[in-house]
């Protein structure tokens, strides 16, 4: 209800003094009815003495809300005139009051008296005219802009509009909108300080077009969110759906705990990024697929061969060339110069250390010890020896291995005899390798025996 007819409200030009409450991140505009807890010392003397006189007092908010025992210097120069309308104690010893705001006065001076905070003020708000046709349309413009904030603002109740519907004051609805619209004191006191009224709603204006503008990119980025959230729900939902259908059907009985296991191995097996990266796009596709399906169990297949591959397990290697040459003497009787070169090898691999696949080809008549030199030289290096015979072989598939497609499909020898062996460097004797077979519809078995000898494929 307005107070500015009332006998309380104060005659323009006449200043008065009254009891000074010093609010904290709070501003009271005039028909504001708004509840306050007070607790500080001066301020509840200063409400006690509003209540024994007309339970009138100066709501005034602080340049610095942190501050316990406000003086002059630390309160805004505009305040409102409030009136009292309930008081109630707490157990506490807190107050709690219940205020309307009256009009806006101007803070002339402010003094301490027992105990409590007075001040001399003076009206400033403007008498009521009769708005002209200007105001009318700005007030209008305002009420629709606030209309789109509250649309925007979830915060704000939309009850908020039907109650401004009433208001029929173009001052007090400015005001109204200020009150509830989220902004920083120190917007919220430039509000009441601003007394020109086409000045205060054209402030307003500006301010809740940057709200609007600020909660339509919020309104957006959660869009986004939601967007995203929903999307990872409706997998995981979908997922869980599958599992539930698939247990029904008495499909699911191990095969959750085998994929987490086969998950944990792909993670734990030291591959590189981009067989990680396949590892990881045929789990998922495991994940889909029904056990009992023929292509689950390729792609199962698959992955075992991939994880029982000795990623990062790999033999140290000795560079003891008196050893080595012993090795060889105690093997070995006789072939001198074929182990002067041997020895003379490992001594380059020592100097170099970074030799890629390197290759020693020995050739005789059977029976001279071609197979157990290269025993010897493994053992003396310190690693696993893997001999592959390759006598008769005719399927390039026995090499190269067999597209992951077919059933039954299987990996080359060499990773066949590297898993075997479990390190990645061991050394590979490739026995017989003259009498492999030559090309037939099988493939060229020495073509791609070639790829693999090539240290640059």
């Amino acid at each position: 209800m307005p107070h500015q007819d009332s006998p309380s409200a104060l005659i323009a030009g006449e200043p008065r003094t009254v009891p000074v409450l010093p609010l904290r991140d709070v501003v009271v505009y005039p028909h504001m009815v708004i509840p306050l807890f007070v607790g500080r010392e001066k301020s509840v003397a200063a409400l006690e003495e509003a209540i024994k006189g007309n339970k009138q007092l100066l709501l005034i908010a602080q340049k610095d809300a942190e501050l316990d025992d406000p003086g002059k210097k630390d309160l805004h120069a505009v305040g409102t005139l409030a009136s009292i309308l309930q008081l109630h104690k707490l157990p506490d010893g807190t107050i709690k009051v219940l205020v309307e705001g009256i009009e806006r006065v101007s803070c002339l001076h402010v003094h301490e008296v027992d105990n409590y905070l007075t001040a001399e003020v003076q009206s400033i708000d403007t008498p009521a005219e009769q708005p002209d046709r200007e105001l009318e349309v700005e007030a209008r413009t305002l009420l629709n802009q606030f209309d789109g904030y509250v649309k925007l603002n979830k915060k704000t109740p939309p009850e908020v509009l039907t109650s401004l519907a009433g208001i029929d004051d173009v001052s007090r609805l400015a005001d109204t909108i200020a009150a509830h619209m989220a902004l920083s004191i120190e917007e919220k006191q430039k509000i009441l300080e601003t007394i020109d009224l086409h000045a205060r709603i054209e402030h307003l204006m500006v301010l809740i077009e940057s709200e609007i503008d600020t909660l339509q990119v919020e309104k957006r980025i959660r869009g986004r969110v939601k967007q995203q959230m929903e999307k990872s729900q409706r997998e995981y939902y979908l997922n869980e759906q599958m599992k539930a259908i698939q247990k029904e059907l008495g499909e699911l009985e191990e095969g959750g705990s085998d994929i987490d296991e086969l998950e944990r191995k792909i993670l734990t097996a030291g591959m590189p990024k981009e067989a990680l990266d396949k590892a990881k796009a045929e789990l998922n596709k495991l994940k889909m697929m029904s056990p009992m399906s023929a292509e689950a169990s390729v792609v199962r297949n698959y992955l075992d061969w991939i994880v029982a591959v000795p990623w990062k397990k790999r033999s140290k290697i000795k560079h003891d060339l008196p050893a080595a040459e012993a090795v060889l003497e105690a093997d070995h009787f006789g072939l001198e110069k074929v182990k002067e070169r041997i020895i003379e090898h490992l001594a380059v691999l020592k100097l170099r250390g970074d030799m890629k696949s390197p290759i020693i080809c020995l050739y005789g008549p059977p029976g001279v010890g071609k197979t157990s030199l290269g025993k010897s030289v493994a053992e003396a290096l310190g690693r696993k020896y893997v001999r592959m015979s390759l006598g008769g072989l005719r399927d390039e598939a026995e090499i190269r291995g067999h597209r992951k497609t077919y059933i039954g499909a299987m990996p080359g020898r060499i990773i066949k005899d590297m898993k075997k062996a479990g390190t990645s460097n061991p050394v590979f004797v490739l026995d017989e390798i003259d009498k492999m077979g030559s090309s037939s519809h099988n493939g060229d078995p020495s073509s791609a025996m070639l790829e693999v000898l090539d240290p640059e494929q």
